[in-house]
């Protein structure tokens, strides 16, 4: 390699400082970059793949986001599933541990015990309650024949409180208003029907059969032992005439004349004071007292003779028949109600307790139209 002289390289220096403070020559302006036609169409087919590219790759990113999305629903389904068949499985489970309970409770095999009682102690518990009631029932039986020991069978023991007779009707009627019509028998045959049945009893024939001829106005006093049978005096059916249903056989509800029968209750010992009978008195309730204007009483002293007392009971008085009076309303006033009030007279006879209508008194209506 040759030596450089230093002479020329202090002029190659010089020429290069020169250079570098010299200006630079000033650059043209750049010229807006003009594409062709056909670069132009590339662009834009170019644009528009990539706008189709970004579409399908923004379905191909909504698709999994909906296939997740049902695969999320699905699962949360088959959570609920599995979540109700555990719990009907838990539900089976405590009904069927609740039954092995009641089971054991019943019998347990293992302990051999039945309600959590071996048989040892049940055969005990069975002793000592049989013992226990037959003890009880034992005292109760002893109790008992006792009482009936001190009471007689045939006569009440206590009579302080027995109130005074009631009274009664036939026929039956309907809240005691007896309503017909004369012209149609269909009203009132049952009235007849109800009073012939009534009266069997009271037959002559059988009464004559049964009963004795007593002689009234007097009390029948039968002596004897109180479990002896008694005699009872004969009450016929002729004694009722007119209303005896012998010589009117419609016991004059064909004629707008009704028969109606009234009778005492049984009382056991029962005697009217002072040897007076008890009689029967009928009036207008309340209104015009001439809407009944006639009345006639069989037997014709509308009283209870006192040959039918006392009364001895039924186990020993077997045939007694209570004595009647007929009321053979006669006269009445037709085609309205008229309510009739009967009473008994006799001393020591109640008949004006209000709360009840059948002590020593009967109310009743009578509806005749013709």
């Amino acid at each position: 390699m040759l030596p450089v002289e230093p002479c020329h390289s202090v002029s190659l220096l010089r020429i290069l400082n020169n250079l570098a403070l010299r200006p630079a020559p000033p650059r043209p302006p750049r010229q807006p970059f003009q594409l062709s036609d056909d670069q132009d169409e590339v662009n834009q087919n170019y644009l528009a793949d990539e706008e189709e590219e970004a579409e399908e790759e923004a379905r191909v990113m909504v698709v999994p986001d909906l296939e997740e999305e049902e695969e999320e629903e699905e699962e949360k389904e088959e959570d609920e599933k599995e979540e109700e068949e555990s719990h009907s499985q838990e539900t089976d489970s405590a009904w069927w541990r609740k039954l092995q309970i009641v089971n054991e409770y019943l019998w347990d095999p293992e302990k051999r015990m039945s309600l959590a009682r071996t048989g040892q102690s049940w055969s005990l518990i069975l002793v000592i309650y049989f013992f226990f009631y037959a003890s009880l029932a034992a005292v109760i039986t002893l109790c008992m024949y006792t009482l009936f020991l001190t009471i007689s069978p045939y006569m009440p023991t206590f009579t302080e409180r027995v109130k005074p007779p009631g009274v009664m009707i036939r026929p039956f009627a309907h809240s005691l208003n007896f309503n017909f019509n004369v012209s149609e028998p269909d009203t009132w045959q049952h009235y007849v029907i109800s009073l012939n049945g009534f009266l069997q009893g009271y037959n002559d024939s059988l009464q004559e059969e049964m009963n004795v001829d007593c002689p009234p106005g007097q009390y029948f006093i039968q002596d004897g032992d109180e479990d002896e049978d008694k005699k009872a005096c004969q009450f016929k059916r002729s004694f009722l005439k007119n209303c005896s249903g012998l010589e009117d056989p419609t016991f004059g509800y064909s004629t707008g004349q009704p028969c109606i029968l009234l009778k005492m209750n049984r009382i056991v010992g029962f005697r009217p004071e002072r040897g007076d009978p008890v009689k029967v008195s009928c009036k207008v309730q309340r209104g015009d007292e001439n809407d009944i204007r006639s009345i006639n009483y069989y037997p014709e002293s509308a009283s209870f003779d006192l040959r039918y007392y006392p009364y001895y009971g039924k186990l020993t008085h077997v045939n007694y028949t209570s004595p009647l009076v007929a009321m053979h309303f006669t006269d009445v006033v037709k085609n309205q109600a008229v309510p009739v009030q009967c009473q008994l007279k006799g001393k020591g006879i109640i008949n004006d307790v209000i709360n009840d209508r059948f002590v020593g008194r009967v109310i009743f209506t009578l509806n005749i139209e013709t």
